[in-house]
């Protein structure tokens, strides 16, 4: 039997500090990061998705960052092709692989190797949908999921129109619910060896930073990055435009709210997102939670757990 080869996960919530720690631990085992982060991929949007910088990356090479232009469309069978071609890159460099972010289903389709495999074929209800969207609006659309496939929406950003549609049309076409596919295939043996962590905090501390990370973004030129993109003929039909922060920002640059209330919006929804992820990470399967508070950027302990599972020792918290 052939042994598997192995992949070190690191997510938790937005804002929790993930960068830091995964590029401490890359630097102690000889690692290479691969990002888990569906706005990050993007070229040219580089506050509003909190992106890693040069500086932050402290010499580790890093994947899946600033590879696609925002014009183009970026899922999770997309994710799933490049995370894979990464992971064999790296390891014929003889490093660690270290996936890094925060969107589970990016982690799992990974790890489980999830078959999407769907017939794509009969176009006529995507388009269908697709009007039903701008017709009546995202949470028309939404509903009507939540109709079917009620487990779905726990996951899903209502605003989230491609995978909201996806999850209606796999119903529609198959009479199963996507979020039951989506649990069988984790029922998967992991294609990988994995170690898979869950950095978190304490909630109100994860909120404080997630307000102070969107006025920062303010700060820095958020609005100048959208309008950027505006000129660059980005809308928010866009797959990359209807990430948090971007769509808010859109929505004030074309007159429908003010900054004010753009801003209030960032923050309410981003916390609400952080909330959904540790709602899916609870659900996943043998994780480890770490405390953030037990692990400062230099400490000893998670590069232990690590040496261990390289190992094949047992990792024992």
């Amino acid at each position: 039997m052939s042994i598997k080869e192995p992949l070190i996960i690191l997510t938790g919530p937005t804002a929790v500090g993930k960068t830091a720690l995964s590029v401490s631990l890359a630097k102690a085992i000889g690692g290479e990061i691969i990002s888990a982060d569906s706005m990050q991929v993007y070229r040219h949007m580089d506050i509003g998705s909190a992106k890693v910088t040069k500086e932050e990356m402290q010499g580790v090479p890093h994947h899946l960052i600033d590879v696609l232009e925002p014009t183009e469309e970026f899922n999770v069978v997309l994710f799933q092709q490049m995370a894979r071609q990464a992971v064999e890159e790296i390891r014929g460099r003889g490093h660690i692989p270290i996936l890094v972010g925060g969107t589970g289903f990016y982690i799992q389709a990974l790890l489980y190797d999830i078959d999407f495999t769907e017939n794509d074929e009969d176009t006529a209800l995507r388009r269908s949908l697709e009007e039903l969207a701008k017709r009546e609006g995202p949470e028309a659309l939404y509903e009507r999921l939540r109709a079917v496939d009620p487990e779905s929406c726990e996951s899903i950003h209502a605003h989230n129109i491609k995978r909201v549609i996806r999850a209606i049309e796999f119903y529609e076409k198959t009479g199963k619910k996507i979020s039951a596919h989506n649990r069988e295939q984790r029922q998967n043996s992991p294609s990988y060896r994995s170690a898979y962590f869950v950095l978190t905090d304490d909630r109100d501390t994860v909120y404080r930073r997630i307000d102070a990370r969107v006025d920062l973004m303010i700060e820095l030129g958020l609005v100048e990055e959208v309008r950027a993109l505006q000129a660059m003929g980005c809308h928010r039909g866009m797959v990359s435009m209807q990430g948090l922060g971007y769509k808010e920002i859109l929505s004030y640059l074309e007159g429908e709210i003010s900054l004010e209330e753009a801003v209030y919006l960032i923050k309410r929804d981003t916390r609400h997102f952080a909330k959904r992820q540790l709602t899916w990470f609870r659900r996943e399967k043998e994780v480890i939670w770490i405390e953030k508070n037990d692990f400062d950027h230099d400490s000893q302990k998670m590069q232990r757990f690590m040496q261990d599972f390289l190992h094949e020792k047992a990792i024992i918290l």
